[in-house]
Parts: structure tokens; C-alpha cells; sequence
């Protein structure tokens, strides 16, 4: 494994899903109208932005993992096209352990539930496809 080649992936992974992410709630105003329905749910914009150094933490440790997982999945390196069936198979995992499960466990509306698994699998699709292209092993 290129270790480096890992490292470069994960950040770039990390830029791509919060750049995705940026882009996604600007184009779709609607999706912050809809998380406002629910402010006993969600933190306030200053609630949210106190707490974002953790959270930005926290998704750059996991877009290094989906490095470290692609490189054990294609230690010769991959094509975009099976970055991006990598990034679908995340986005499907995503969206039950993460989008449906708090469905479930919030209260929250199905309108908001299906803006957040469209808005997720993009990222996801993404940041497979920029992992596959920074990825390539030791030659």
C-alpha cells in the first residue's frame, strides 16, 4: 500500500465530500428549510458551527478509512468507474445505517429523510470516484 497515496485520497475525499455537501445545500435551499421544521432535533446554525471542528474531524478519520479500504479492494489501483461503484455501495450502506436508521429513531418527516439520502449518495458517489482517481499503489 502507498501510504501517502492513502493520506492525499482521504484529504482529497474530505474536500470533495464537504465541497459536494457545500454545493448540495446551496442549490437545494429547501433541504435547510426542511431541517428547520425540526429545531428540537437539530442544532441552530451557531450550534451547528461550534460543534463542525469535531464533525469535520470525524469525516476526515473516516474518508482515511475509505482510503485505506479501497487500497486493501484494488491494491493495483482502480478506474474511476469502480470508484464510482465503490462510492454507490458506501452511499447504500449511508443511507441505511445513517439516513433510514434516524428516520426511525428521530422525528422527523419522510420529505426530509428522502432529500438527505439524494443529497448523501451525490457525496458519496463522489468521494468514490476522487479516492479511485488519487489513489494509485507503490511502484
Amino acid at each position: 500500500m502507498n501510504y501517502m497515496r492513502i493520506l492525499l485520497a482521504g484529504v482529497c475525499a474530505f474536500v470533495a465530500y464537504m465541497a459536494t455537501g457545500g454545493v448540495m445545500f446551496a442549490a437545494f435551499p429547501m433541504m435547510k428549510k426542511e431541517h428547520m421544521k425540526y429545531p428540537a432535533i437539530y442544532r441552530s446554525h451557531e450550534g451547528i458551527m461550534r460543534m463542525m471542528p469535531v464533525g469535520m474531524v470525524a469525516m476526515l478519520v473516516s474518508m482515511l478509512v475509505l482510503a485505506v479500504i479501497w487500497a486493501k479492494m484494488y491494491p493495483a489501483g482502480g478506474a474511476w468507474m469502480q470508484g464510482l461503484q465503490y462510492g454507490a455501495l458506501v452511499g447504500i450502506f449511508f443511507e441505511g445505517v445513517f439516513v433510514v436508521h434516524n428516520w426511525v429513531n428521530l422525528n422527523i418527516g419522510g420529505k426530509l429523510t428522502a432529500q438527505q439520502a439524494a443529497a448523501y449518495f451525490v457525496e458519496w458517489l463522489v468521494v468514490g470516484i476522487v479516492i479511485s482517481l488519487i489513489y494509485k499503489p507503490l511502484y
